[in-house]
């Protein structure tokens, strides 16, 4: 017997992106999250993967104490596609700017339009609100062609990060 093939999924860019506020719930796909983009990285050691995830737990905890130590107020917020978690934004706003913080994708929603989206989003807030929007970007980041490409400039650098704005349009 022979099966039909099934339809193919839509289109992933179909999907509605949306944002909605971190809560305690999403910790352990918030901590799934940060351990992708870490994923180059720890193929790299030879350690158990119990000490692998060890010392991404506690680097983890790590940023999110020095961004909360930071960043007093910033909003941590869960991306989705549709209705499913793809991502997290931190940004932060003070009369001086709009800052993103943080944002990440899970690499199968990377390249999809889903960061684009949201970081318009801060771009139009930044426009309607007449301050800069900010972000530092590690230096060989692939993120920073995105950057560009949405507008950022880089204004600054040091040794490990490039510091970038969009300035308000008008």
């Amino acid at each position: 017997m022979s099966q039909t093939p099934s339809s193919p999924e839509p289109a992933r860019t179909n999907l509605k992106i949306s944002l909605r506020p971190a809560s305690p719930e999403d910790e352990h796909f918030l901590l799934k999250l940060y351990a992708s983009t870490r994923q180059e990285e720890m193929a790299l050691l030879n350690w158990p993967e119990g000490q692998k995830e060890a010392f991404l737990r506690m680097q983890f905890n790590a940023r999110r104490r020095s961004y909360s130590s930071s960043y007093p107020g910033a909003q941590y917020r869960i991306i989705l596609r549709g209705d499913s978690p793809a991502g997290a934004m931190i940004d932060f706003r003070d009369q001086n700017e709009v800052r993103l913080v943080d944002i990440s994708l899970l690499p199968e929603h990377r390249n999809c339009g889903a960061g684009s989206h949201v970081i318009g989003g801060l771009i139009a807030e930044s426009t309607r609100s007449g301050v800069p929007l900010r972000l530092s970007v590690l230096r060989g980041n692939r993120a920073a062609r995105l950057y560009q490409r949405l507008g950022f400039v880089k204004i600054a650098e040091d040794e490990m990060y490039l510091q970038m704005e969009c300035k308000p349009a008008g």
